[in-house]
């Protein structure tokens, strides 16, 4: 993968991953990629971490739609709330991803945009493998999975549900 494959990376979290949160910006902007940070840029135990996680959100949709290879990842103290969050946006792919095969799978199944992982159920080591296999993993394009998005889209944007 050349400087130029590596997607901009949009980023959020709410207070417990954001040591993870603040290890991968570090880690992945020194490996190349392009790290939009969405926040928290404080620690608040009491934060609201939805809107973290949908403006991350949106910026992968907005980037995707204008051509640029963009990917996002979302963090908290197990990613579900996170995932539920950015899967509100239209466009987005969110998978909660906990072992690298998932992280996988998400990318060449499922064309996951947006990877969800919690900080408290990883160490920062194992948290980094994860998302590294996710950022690496290319869509497989096999028509089947092709397929099975676009029906997921088209029930996103028509309500219609195609059997």
């Amino acid at each position: 993968m050349t400087i130029s494959d590596f997607p901009r990376v949009h980023i959020a979290t709410d207070h417990a991953g954001m040591e993870l949160s603040a290890h991968l910006v570090s880690h992945l902007s020194a490996k190349g990629y392009e790290v939009v940070d969405h926040g928290p840029k404080a620690y608040d135990a009491l934060d609201d971490y939805p809107s973290f996680c949908i403006n991350a959100a949106l910026a992968v949709v907005a980037d995707q739609e204008a051509g640029t290879n963009a990917l996002g990842i979302v963090l908290g103290g197990s990613g579900n709330g996170e995932q539920i969050a950015a899967n509100k946006v239209r466009g987005v792919r969110a998978a909660l991803a906990w072992s690298l095969s998932t992280a996988q799978l998400a990318r060449e199944h499922n064309d996951a945009n947006v990877v969800a992982v919690g900080g408290r159920q990883h160490s920062v080591e194992e948290a980094t493998e994860i998302i590294e296999a996710f950022l690496a993993e290319p869509f497989s394009n096999d028509e089947r999975h092709v397929r099975r998005i676009g029906k997921i889209a088209t029930y996103e944007r028509t309500g219609e549900v195609i059997d």
